[in-house]
């Protein structure tokens, strides 16, 4: 479905010296996605867990290596072909939009202003009245409004690909559960694979597998039970910041 062929990339910047030095962030990822599996990318902070997203969508261009995708090369590819083709992506602090309404903006991703179609759309994401559709997408939004915003938009696409970046952000606690039931849900309805970066104990439960980035490299892959060792151990988790709000040191 989405193939990762020695993927490598690297940003060049000014050093103390203000000499310029590359440094490399993703270096070598092979690894096959498969059709309809929902996976999460979890690791240190500064592993390239959201630079391997980015490099996926085609937001960052890749250094060297291939992406393929549904057995086609879309290396080269902007971020409007990838869409086109499929693939979504959910920023981890998604845009705003000033002057626009959210029925504006879903109407365009779905397609139609139909008003039964968007109510629907709506209710799967947990938003309970109409009104709603005529909020602006803009500054006085809650986090959690926004994210809901977002996930709706990328429901209404039906992407075959969705990727979603640290999605439990600016949200919640009692906000994540039913993220984790919708994107499932979609994931088994509609067979997108899915992809989620995040640190959070529920996503990375609901995964079929787990894929733990550390240096840029791919350090294990395999489901929560079998990964919990690794989680915890003091080495993979050198970056205390993995844990930021307890996530996974809270994991017994």
């Amino acid at each position: 479905m989405l193939e990762l062929k020695d993927l490598h990339f690297s940003i060049e910047e000014e050093d103390e010296q203000g000499q310029q030095v590359v440094t490399e962030i993703i270096k070598g990822i092979d690894f096959t996605f498969e059709k309809g599996k929902f996976y999460a990318i979890t690791g240190p902070n500064g592993g390239g867990k959201t630079t391997l997203s980015k490099l996926i969508m085609g937001i960052n261009p890749v250094t060297s290596g291939k992406i393929i995708f549904e057995g086609k090369d879309i290396t080269d590819l902007s971020i409007t072909d990838r869409a086109k083709m499929g693939i979504a992506y959910g920023f981890q602090h998604p845009a705003r939009f000033k002057g626009m309404t959210f029925r504006d903006l879903l109407a365009i991703a779905a397609g139609t202003n139909d008003k039964e179609t968007l109510v629907r759309i709506l209710a799967r994401v947990g938003i309970c009245t109409i009104e709603f559709l005529d909020k602006e997408v803009g500054s006085k939004l809650s986090g959690g409004e926004i994210k809901k915003i977002e996930l709706a938009t990328i429901i209404a696409l039906n992407p075959k690909l969705a990727i979603f970046d640290e999605p439990d952000t600016g949200i919640d606690l009692w906000t994540i559960g039913p993220m984790v039931e919708l994107l499932k849900k979609q994931q088994e309805e509609h067979g997108t694979t899915t992809i989620v970066v995040s640190h959070n104990e529920k996503f990375l439960e609901a995964a079929d597998e787990l894929i733990l980035i550390r240096g840029g490299k791919i350090a294990h892959v395999g489901g929560f039970e079998e990964s919990l060792p690794l989680l915890k151990d003091d080495e993979f988790c050198s970056w205390k910041s993995i844990c930021e709000g307890g996530t996974l040191c809270s994991i017994q």
